[in-house]
Formats: structure tokens, C-alpha cells, sequence
């Protein structure tokens, strides 16, 4: 009986991917796993046989604890969709041969959205050929858009960092005594969670953000100047944030008015960027003002200096529900967190149907939204504050933080 285990990552990393990586290593070696093996950038890594040996690259506790502490992915990721399984299973006869050559029974990836989608078509495949191995899917998008879960790890660490960098802006943004517009963008493709972290900057020692623009409303640029114009009336400093994909009422997102050039990946997404750029010049240009544009970019994802310690706990702690689970024999599922209670905060984990999250999208409510859609309500708040409590101090050698990284091997 084959008794081997293999995870992969996949999609965008966050500071807190790792954690969920530790958790599920940890837990396959205390239920007996022969081997656990990682595949190095995901599907394309085990499709190119491109696989370690993870008892070597984590000996000791000593390499876990850096491991949960370093951001991005350790294995490599990937933006790899699989075909339809009525199109091509040429590419799925592949893989399972490659699983049966490791003696495979539990199959782990860890990701968001469309990683779900790849743990869907795994698991439908191997029901139509009767195969024993487990498929589980371990969440992670600071996007904080996958369905069923109450939230998903990594959200917590990026909406931290958002909140923290948004309070030095402010504090940036005051020092000058004429009229000055700074635009800051957020990552966020469909849906506005990361965007809405910025309102958790203010507070008694803040004035906070002045203006939200999430994806969840359709934008029109005239209104957006309008109300930028209005608050400048009352405030000369202003700061904004806005999702880089917030799109006009005509489908098109605000970012593709620029000249820059798009990237598409394998499903279909557009590189978004640029958003706060064209938005600032418009303010600059139709108003006369002084105006800045912030992209934060990938460091949204990977401060992992400011990790919320909450975050990277419940990320170790999904990893582990989803072997537990595919050991007592799930599979074709992913775990969630489901929220208990508020004060004091508290989160337990359940497994779900796979076919119940791939390929959904959670968006923010629109009720949790101010009526002119331009702040975030209290209940919103509620929600976040918890996940971004407590710091897990990275290890400091020299000043810098000390990190663990793959030095690649074939298996």
C-alpha cells in the first residue's frame, strides 16, 4: 500500500503560504508517511518530474520555524491550467502515471481560486479511473476571494501590512501646506478585501484614508474627480486607495485607459497595473493639483516582517486539517475556516466540496460599504481587526531577517 504524500504551491505566494507548507509536512511525518516529496513549481514541476525530497530540506524543527517565517512560495509556484477533462487526458494520464511511479495516496496543493479548480479536475479524474489518492485543497490568496471560508490564510499579513503602510502614508501625505492628492493602489482583481484594509488605518492617532474604490462598485472618473474636488474644498492633504481592478460601467478596467502593455496568463487574467498612475495624472490634470501615485505592488504579499501572527498560525493549522482529513480518507474538498466568534476571536476548521469553491469568487458585501461607496462600515472592521492581531518576529541574523530557500534537486 503506497504510503507516499506530495504538495505542491501554487498562484501568487503570500508571507504566510509557507506556514500552510509546514503544516502539512509536520503532519504527514506524525501520521506515518513513508516519503513527503514537493513538486517545484507546481503541476509544470511534476509533469517535468521535477521533485524534492522534503525530509531533507526540513531535518529539524530548526528549518520548520524558518520556514513559517519566510515569505513567498519555498517550492515554487506556477499559473498552470489544467485542460477539461473532455478535451485532453493525455496530460492527466501523465500525471497519474508520474503519482503512481512516487507511490502516492495523499495529493496537497496550496493555493487559491484557480488552484482549487486544478484539486477539482485531479479529484474528478481520479473517480473516473477509480484511483485511491487523495486530493486536498489548502487555501491561501491575500485576495481573501475564495467561497465557504470565513477568510483565507494570507489576507490577515497583507491586510496588516496595508493598514501599517497606509498610516505612514497619511503621516507622509500632511507634511506639505498645499493642496497634494496621493492615489495608492491595492492589489485586488474582482473584489475589494485588500483595498477595504486600508480604512482599518485610521484610528485616534490617524485621520486614515480619504476615499476607498473597490471593484465590488462600477467607477466613473468624472464622479471620482468630483468628490476628490470636494474634499480638497475641506482638506488639503488627501489619500486615496484604490483597487487595480476597478473597472468602468462598460466592462473595462480603469487601468487598460493607460498605454501600458498587458500581460495574459494561462487563465485568462490580465496584468493589471497602472491604475493609480492614470487616476493621479487626471486629478493633476483636471484639477491643477499636486498629485502622487503608490503601487504597492508584490509587497503586499511578501512583508514578512509584519505577519500577523493570527495569520500564520491558522495557515500551519490548515495544512495540518487537510492531511488529517485526506488521511481519514477525504478527498475532492478543501478546507475552511469557519469563524466562531468575534470576542475573543475564534476559528475552527471543516473540510467542504471541492466543486462548491473552484471557480466561485467572494466579494465583499455591498452592505458592509457606506452609502457613497467611498469608506468602510464598522461591521467590516469587526471582521478584519481579528486577523491582523500579534507579530511573529522573524529571525534576525546581522540586522536582516533570516530566511530559507530551496536549493533544487532532482529527485
Amino acid at each position: 500500500m503506497a504510503k507516499n504524500a506530495i504538495v505542491g504551491q501554487s498562484g501568487g505566494p503570500t508571507s504566510v503560504i509557507n506556514s500552510s507548507l509546514a503544516g502539512v509536512f509536520q503532519a504527514c511525518q506524525m501520521r506515518g508517511a513513508d516519503n513527503i516529496y514537493g513538486m517545484c513549481n507546481g503541476i509544470p514541476g511534476l509533469l517535468d518530474k521535477n521533485i524534492v525530497d522534503l525530509s531533507k530540506s526540513f531535518p529539524s524543527n530548526l528549518e520548520i520555524e524558518l520556514l513559517k517565517r519566510t515569505p513567498s512560495a519555498y517550492l515554487g509556484s506556477c499559473r498552470y491550467k489544467l485542460p477539461s477533462l473532455d478535451s485532453d487526458s493525455m496530460i492527466y494520464e501523465k500525471i497519474f502515471k508520474i503519482l503512481k511511479e512516487l507511490d502516492i495516496e495523499w495529493f496537497f496543493y496550496i493555493g487559491g481560486n484557480d488552484s482549487m479548480d486544478t484539486i477539482c479536475k485531479l479529484s474528478d479524474y481520479a473517480k473516473q479511473i477509480n484511483s485511491n489518492i487523495k486530493f486536498m485543497g489548502v487555501p491561501k490568496t491575500i485576495d481573501n476571494d475564495l467561497m465557504i471560508t470565513d477568510h483565507t490564510p494570507g489576507y490577515g499579513s497583507a491586510a496588516k501590512y496595508i493598514g501599517v503602510v497606509m498610516k505612514e502614508i497619511v503621516r507622509d501625505a500632511t507634511v506639505y501646506g498645499t493642496p497634494y492628492v496621493t492615489v495608492v493602489e491595492v492589489m485586488g482583481r474582482n473584489s475589494g478585501w485588500l483595498t477595504a484594509a486600508a480604512s482599518m488605518a485610521k484610528s485616534e492617532d490617524c485621520e486614515g484614508v480619504d476615499m476607498l474604490c473597490l471593484p465590488e462598485v462600477p467607477f466613473d472618473i468624472d464622479n471620482f474627480i468630483v468628490k476628490t474636488e470636494k474634499m480638497l474644498k475641506n482638506k488639503t492633504n488627501i489619500v486615496i486607495a484604490v483597487s487595480e481592478g476597478i473597472k468602468l460601467t462598460d466592462g473595462r478596467y480603469v487601468c487598460e485607459l493607460s498605454d501600458d502593455a498587458r500581460f495574459v496568463d494561462a487563465f485568462g487574467h490580465k496584468n493589471l497595473t497602472g491604475t493609480a498612475r492614470y487616476l493621479s495624472n487626471q486629478i493633476m490634470k483636471k484639477l491643477g493639483v499636486k498629485s502622487r501615485s503608490i503601487e504597492l505592488s508584490t509587497l503586499q504579499r511578501c512583508a514578512g516582517h509584519v505577519t500577523s501572527r493570527t495569520d500564520i498560525t491558522e495557515a500551519y493549522q490548515v495544512g495540518g486539517a487537510a492531511t488529517k482529513a485526506a488521511f481519514e480518507g477525504h478527498t475532492g474538498e478543501m478546507i475552511a475556516l469557519k469563524r466562531i466568534s468575534n470576542d475573543p476571536y475564534q476559528c475552527t476548521t471543516e473540510a467542504h466540496d471541492i466543486h462548491k469553491v473552484a471557480n466561485f469568487e467572494k466579494k465583499i458585501p455591498l452592505e458592509w460599504i457606506n452609502t457613497d461607496y467611498t469608506d468602510m462600515l464598522p461591521i467590516f472592521h469587526q471582521y478584519a481587526r481579528p486577523l491582523i492581531q500579534a507579530e511573529l518576529t522573524p529571525i534576525y541574523i546581522n540586522g536582516l531577517p533570516r530566511h530559507i530557500y530551496l536549493k533544487k534537486e532532482k529527485h
